[in-house]
């Protein structure tokens, strides 16, 4: 009955070894458990959003609050599909793919976290291919975007692997401290030259209304 509503619980993206998919309530109080545990060291910031500030419940709230927030905002305008990273049933993070005005612009931007114990397993990678599977092949996406802190080495790499390429820098305040960000883009035919994962995506002719598509 609920995917009957919001198709998108129906949308599911495999990969060999993941998949991808709108986690359901006792998934995502497990995604936000995860989260509170930890996503980065302590002695590192490699992300804008404050993930070592206040409790591990405080951080577990917020993946909560996050996750409901993107649903509730959603609209084909300007939408944000935060998918559960699952592997055997486990959860491991969370991937997001969000637009504004897509089916006139086709850009996508992606973000990601991954739990702490499951980094270094090429988990991220694997994730953001089958992330980017979902925008270019079966949404239509012309490119996709993100932004890396410049010492974000694990999440630099992934990009590179996966074939971004340099688009400028951004810069954003952390109270009174200015952070340098690259800006890496990859546009549609560098994603067809990639040696990259099979990839399955399920569910996706009912969700493309929900994309304004």
């Amino acid at each position: 009955m609920l995917a009957d509503m919001w198709p998108l619980y129906r949308l599911a993206v495999s990969t060999p070894r993941l998949e991808l998919r709108l986690p359901r309530e006792e998934e995502l109080a497990k995604l936000a458990h995860l989260a509170g545990l930890g996503v980065h060291r302590a002695d590192e910031r490699p992300f804008l959003t404050p993930w070592t500030e206040g409790s591990a419940d405080d951080r577990a709230r917020s993946v909560l609050q996050g996750h409901w927030g993107k649903l509730a905002d959603w609209s084909p305008a300007a939408w944000q599909l935060g998918l559960g990273v699952f592997r055997d049933g486990d959860p491991l993070g969370v991937v997001t793919l969000r637009s504004r005005d897509f089916p006139v612009v086709r850009e996508v931007m992606t973000s990601a976290w991954l739990g702490i114990e499951h980094q270094g397993k090429g988990y991220g990678t694997e994730a953001r291919a089958g992330l980017l599977t979902l925008a270019f092949d079966h949404l239509g996406a012309r490119a996709a975007r993100t932004e890396v802190f410049q010492d974000n080495h694990a999440s630099q790499g992934v990009s590179r692997k996966l074939g971004y390429e340099h688009d400028g820098i951004s810069v954003d305040a952390r109270g009174d401290e200015a952070l340098v960000s690259d800006r890496l883009r990859l546009t549609r035919e560098r994603w067809q030259q990639q040696h990259r994962p099979a990839v399955t995506v399920d569910g996706i002719a009912a969700c493309l209304p929900t994309f304004g598509l």
